[in-house]
């Protein structure tokens, strides 16, 4: 299993990466500010504009630590890649898997499920941690609704009705999310998922929390010798690493999802660590990205029981074991490609 090393996130808009000997450096205003060791790093992840050097991309590439560039925002942008050493057997099973709608429909459904099975269970943990607190009642109902929807997922043979199944999952599941919220519901309450851009504190978060998971999903699926970009459920669409929404899908739950609820319910963020755009887009400041970033780097290290491999692992090694999964289930070593699933 693949080292959970240090992620360095880059938050300062006018930072410049660049490579010395082996280090990464942090250039601002052509003034070295700050310098780490590549070789302790899995990934880099940029918020800045102005970019990095290209030996710090070549030297990355030939160390496979993923470096990825988003907007300061958090809208993600592009990925260095290196020559590929990935399996070329491995990646032609994937893209005749692909383009065989059967097969496809086969991973994707156990992707769907894992996803609705996700959402059910963390509306079920909610209401066993603070049924004082919450609509226990409304929150059951959705949970036995979500958990309906299971064995259709499991029958269903068709790409767009299994969908359809899905979106039908997540409206049940974030109906009720707004009851998710214990705390501070003067600036988290949650009336609709909104993205490009999200119009709300809440959204805000979920968004950003979705951007860092589905880069960490792409770092997985890359280094396992997968292309990112080929899908199963999300379809081909250029610049759209497909794969990684769809492995994603599974993890949004019960990872980013549950992460953001305990930063609000645990009063992590106020109403000052966003910042309102004239467009009505909100966004977390430079302060509030940097806390969010600690706290994602902290719940990665928090160590659960995998469901499937029975063994003790890092957060962030789930997307690592996923997609380690995904690529035997092609190989032919399992006989299905066996979802997440989270209690």
């Amino acid at each position: 299993m693949k080292k959970l090393l240090n992620t360095l996130f880059v938050t300062s808009e006018d930072a410049y990466l660049t490579l010395d000997g082996e280090n990464v450096v942090v250039n601002r205003e052509k003034q070295v500010t700050a310098r780490f060791p590549l070789h302790a790093l899995a990934g880099i992840i940029s918020f800045s504009y102005a970019g990095a050097s290209p030996a710090l991309m070549g030297a990355c590439a030939k160390r496979a630590v993923s470096l990825s560039f988003c907007t300061p925002r958090g809208r993600f942008l592009a990925r260095t890649c290196g020559v590929s050493n990935g399996n070329v057997l491995l990646r032609r099973t994937q893209y005749r898997t692909a383009d065989d709608p059967p097969q496809a429909c086969r991973i994707a459904r156990m992707m769907v499920f894992g996803k609705i099975y996700n959402a059910r269970w963390s509306i079920e943990r909610t209401c066993r941690d603070h049924a004082m607190r919450v609509d226990t009642e409304t929150l059951k109902a959705a949970s036995a609704k979500l958990k309906a929807l299971l064995p259709q997922v499991q029958a269903e043979t068709d790409s767009g009705s299994l969908r359809g199944l899905e979106g039908a999952g997540a409206a049940i599941y974030f109906d009720v999310f707004d009851r998710l919220i214990l705390n501070h519901k003067d600036v988290f309450s949650f009336t609709g998922r909104s993205r490009r851009p999200p119009l709300d504190p809440c959204n805000a978060l979920l968004s950003f929390a979705y951007s860092l998971l589905a880069n960490d999903c792409a770092a997985a699926l890359e280094a396992v010798g997968l292309d990112s970009y080929v899908g199963f459920l999300h379809t081909d669409r250029p610049g759209r690493q497909s794969l990684a929404a769809d492995l994603m899908e599974e993890l949004r739950p019960c990872f980013a999802d549950r992460f953001v609820l305990s930063a609000v319910n645990l009063g992590r963020f106020s109403a000052k660590d966003f910042e309102v755009q004239e467009n009505g887009a909100v966004y977390l400041s430079e302060n509030a990205r940097k806390t969010f970033l600690q706290g994602w780097q902290e719940k990665k290290r928090e160590e659960i029981r995998h469901p499937y491999l029975e063994e003790k692992l890092s957060w962030g090694m789930v997307p690592y074991a996923q997609a380690l999964l995904l690529a035997r289930y092609l190989r032919g070593d399992l006989d299905d490609y066996p979802p997440f699933l989270w209690k």
